[in-house]
């Protein structure tokens, strides 16, 4: 089983996360963000993963502390879940339409942290949540689980369309990065490991 349990604790947020790699969307988000459990729920429906989070944090002060470490405990997670990555296919490549915005993603799993995320709606808000915290969330899962995300708005006018539109092509190119690949024997690397 690709499964892994992370439990975070600082003085700015308090995290229990499970995730299981293999399995069908299901799970509880709780993370006291109405919108970041938005894109949670999608990221867990169309990456066909099990995936639970329940967040308390600073909220008084602001998000920022708690998208990060959430963010933070899901790296850790999709690492650990992965193991030594052998017999995956490594990279995924999603570009999926929301209404009038398009975006597109691409991950490469192969065990360097790298994020771009590309959209002008960066200092959008979206009621309360400013677009700018999901590149701030995508770095952190980028660092602790080891992988390149890159992150595109091709074009879109709404700000909440675009966070679905990135969401949702993250979870697709994610989905089929940690697929198993029946002709891979081993590691995806000519390097020998990942």
């Amino acid at each position: 089983m690709r499964t892994a349990e992370i439990t975070r604790k600082t003085k700015e947020t308090q995290i229990a996360l499970s995730l299981n790699l293999d399995g069908e969307g299901n799970g509880v988000i709780d993370t006291g963000i109405g919108f970041f459990n938005h894109m949670l729920e999608l990221l867990k429906k169309h990456a066909l993963i099990d995936l639970s989070v329940t967040s308390r944090g600073d909220l008084d002060v602001d998000y920022h502390h708690t998208v990060e470490d959430v963010g933070l405990a899901f790296g850790q997670a999709l690492n650990q879940a992965l193991g030594d990555r052998k017999g995956i296919a490594r990279y995924g490549f999603a570009s999926i339409p929301m209404d009038e915005a398009l975006c597109e993603t691409s991950i490469d799993l192969g065990g360097r942290p790298y994020t771009v995320f590309l959209t002008d709606k960066k200092h959008f808000m979206v009621r309360d949540f400013e677009v700018k915290l999901l590149e701030e969330f995508f770095r952190s899962v980028s660092v602790e689980g080891r992988l390149n995300i890159h992150c595109r708005e091709i074009y879109g006018d709404e700000a909440h369309h675009v966070c679905e539109g990135v969401f949702k092509s993250f979870a697709r190119a994610l989905r089929q990065a940690v697929a198993a690949d029946p002709r891979e024997k081993g590691v995806p690397s000519s390097k020998g490991v990942l």
